[in-house]
Formats: structure tokens, C-alpha cells, sequence
């Protein structure tokens, strides 16, 4: 067994021990396993899924190599990707979806960066976003040259309060890593994050959530909720010493306190005490939202927000962020759908590799002009 997989891991030209266990190898190391395994099955199809999103650039053009070996020996693959120079780099053909829908297809020779860029986007951005008529105020958040070692660089912007920042960008583009380190998950290698003009150093999430800052995540079921728990439960666990000042359960201050906020996000249940895990996605959703709007916090991170859940708890997401910013407060929110960043975002920071590569107003860049800087596309220039 080890030496048909040292055959064919040498086919390959990766220089990885056959004994090793995957706990121990790098990301692209774990592709290239995969891709052998493929290999070893005699496959003749290979289906590549945002394969490089996690590797750096080094790891990348590693993988280029391994792709073009694979052709050579006949094989058919199937390459999917968001990143507009690795599907000029390695495709012959090209097919585009948009929404679960065929859209075009043909040779990469046919077709040019702008044209597939305007494929993708498609249709004109809805005008059902809830958009109030709220003048910012005063700065609340500062970030300056923040960066990370691995994740992203020089990072510079500010936020307002009754402001909506949006962050828009493709898969590995940094987003949520950046959103992780201004809520306490990681730390910065370097840089500076001023809050009401007061530099913050938080070693910990609970750090962020003290002086304000707060992060609705992407993953709502594994790192948002206890789903296990009462919608009760979860929206007090943020407050438990201030509910329970001598340490002893204080059941009504709890239910108050759920119902305040679940009421006012229109949470659908029949009971506070009805485990998370029973509800649609879009109410999970708002309970994790109320869980942290209840700390009265002054910032708000939301990470695709609306991300799988139906039209009307979006809508309803929506508007509540639109009374929020209302209200004074500053709201983050990084989203991948662009119709959802350019109907609610106030302003528009787009993000490439790690790298802030373009900010917009509302209403100053089209879709395709923000899916190009996304992809990288002119950036060059720029």
C-alpha cells in the first residue's frame, strides 16, 4: 500500500512521506492526497471545487503544476472557481452558472475577463432593500494598517455610527479572518484598532464584547448558538453575571430579557424555551442576532447574514438592520451576495487575497466594476 502511494504521490512530483497522516500536512499537501487518491482509483474525471482558496500563492502555482500533469495524462477535470486568472490559467473551455442557472458556455479563447465578469452578475440589483435616510455621525471604529500573518495586510478604514459598512469579496479573500481579529477570535500581528478613539488590544472575544464590539459569525449552528439550549437560554448567555449578580439562576430576569429581544426580531416559536435546534434557519438567525444586540453593543459584525435562509427572514434581516443604523448604530456586515452589499451598504469595501482593494459609496460602482476588483482585475492598474 505504501509503495503504490509513493508511485504515485512521485507521478505527481509532491514530495510527501506516505506514512505521514493528513493531522500533520498543510492544507495544499491535503489536496494533493486527494488528487492522488483520485489517481489511485483510476479516475477520469476530476472534480476541483474552489481547490486553491485556502493556499498561498507559492501553494497555488504548486497546484497549477499538478493540474497540467493531469491533463497531460488524459484526464477530464472539472474546475470550479470564482478567481478569474486561475480559469484563463488552466481552462480550455468555460461554463457559467448564475443562481443554480446555465448561462453561457464555450473556449476561454472566445471570451474575455470583462464578458465573463458581466455573465456572472447578470441581473440588476432588486430594489426591495429597506434603505432609511440616516446621516451618519461621529466615527466609532478605527482600523489602521491592521494585518495578520497569514490572513490579510494593511487593513485601513473607519466606521460611523447609524452606518452600514459592507465588505465584499470572493472565497479566501480574507473577510471573515479580518472580522475575526476586530472581535477578539485572532489577534493581529500588527496595526491598530481605536474604539471611540481608545486603542483596544483583545486577547479574547470576550475582550471585544466588553468594550462593544460584537460578531454575528458566519456558522450560526456551530459557533453562534448552543442549539441544544432554549431560545432563552442563548439569548442571556452573553449576560449571565448581570442576570444572576449573586451567582443563582434568576429565571424571570432571563425571560425577560428573551422576550424583549425575540419579540422585537419577530422570532417564530411557540415557547422561549423551544431548543434552537427546532427552528427554521432564518430564526436561528435572529436569535443569535438578539443574543448580541442585547449586550448593547455600539458595533455589530455581521457575517452573511442571510446566508441560507429564505426570502422573507432576509427581508426581515434587512429591515431590521436598516433600524438598527436608525437607532445609532454601526453595523459591519461582510456578505458574498453582491445584490444584498450594494442594496444595504452605505459604503463598500472590497477585499482581494487578503488586501483591501477598492472602496465605494453607495451608488458609485456598478456590479461589474466590484466583481472585477474582487477578481483581482485591474488591480494592477489601480
Amino acid at each position: 500500500m505504501h509503495r503504490r502511494a509513493n508511485e504515485i504521490l512521485t507521478r505527481l512530483e509532491v514530495q510527501i512521506d506516505p506514512r505521514a497522516t493528513l493531522k500533520t500536512l498543510s492544507i495544499a499537501q491535503r489536496h494533493m492526497v486527494a488528487i492522488a487518491r483520485a489517481l489511485a482509483f483510476d479516475a477520469q474525471v476530476v472534480i476541483l471545487d474552489e481547490p486553491t482558496a485556502a493556499l498561498s500563492q507559492h501553494e497555488i502555482l504548486e497546484f497549477y503544476h499538478i493540474v497540467e500533469h493531469l491533463k497531460q495524462d488524459g484526464k477530464a477535470i472539472l474546475f470550479i472557481s470564482h478567481k478569474f486568472d486561475e480559469i484563463f490559467e488552466l481552462a480550455d473551455y468555460y461554463t457559467i452558472l448564475r443562481d443554480g442557472v446555465y448561462v453561457s458556455s464555450g473556449a476561454i479563447s472566445d471570451i474575455t475577463e470583462e464578458r465573463m465578469v458581466s455573465m456572472m452578475v447578470g441581473r440588476a440589483i432588486s430594489q426591495t432593500y429597506p434603505k432609511v435616510d440616516c446621516t451618519p455621525g461621529e466615527t466609532v471604529l478605527e482600523v489602521t494598517d491592521l494585518c495578520h500573518p497569514t490572513e490579510f495586510a494593511h487593513i485601513s478604514f473607519r466606521l460611523r455610527k447609524g452606518e452600514i459598512l459592507g465588505f465584499y469579496g470572493l472565497v479566501g479573500a480574507g473577510r471573515t479572518e479580518l472580522m475575526q481579529a476586530l472581535s477578539g477570535v485572532s489577534r493581529p500581528s500588527s496595526g491598530e484598532i481605536r474604539l471611540n478613539g481608545r486603542t483596544m488590544r483583545f486577547h479574547q472575544p470576550a475582550d471585544a464584547i466588553r468594550a462593544g464590539i460584537v460578531c454575528v459569525p458566519e456558522e450560526r449552528q456551530k459557533q453562534g448558538a448552543i442549539i441544544a439550549l432554549p431560545i432563552a437560554q442563548n439569548i442571556s448567555l452573553p449576560q449571565l453575571s448581570k442576570l444572576n449578580p449573586n451567582g443563582v439562576l434568576n429565571d424571570a430576569r432571563e425571560w425577560r430579557l428573551a422576550d424583549e429581544y425575540a419579540s422585537r426580531l419577530q422570532v417564530k416559536a411557540f415557547s422561549w424555551r423551544q431548543p434552537v435546534e427546532t427552528l427554521s434557519g432564518g430564526n436561528q438567525q435572529k436569535v443569535v442576532i438578539g443574543k448580541w444586540l442585547a449586550t448593547q453593543p455600539e458595533v455589530i459584525i455581521l457575517d452573511e447574514p442571510t446566508k441560507g435562509i429564505d426570502i422573507g427572514s432576509k427581508a426581515a434581516v434587512h429591515q431590521f438592520m436598516s433600524e438598527l443604523v436608525s437607532q445609532g448604530l454601526a453595523v459591519i456586515m461582510v456578505s458574498s451576495e453582491l445584490p444584498e452589499v450594494m442594496g444595504m451598504a452605505d459604503r463598500i469595501i472590497v477585499m482581494h487575497e487578503g488586501l483591501m482593494v477598492a472602496e465605494y459609496r453607495a451608488g458609485e460602482a456598478t456590479a461589474e466594476t466590484i466583481v472585477s476588483a474582487a477578481s483581482g482585475i485591474g488591480q494592477e492598474a489601480a
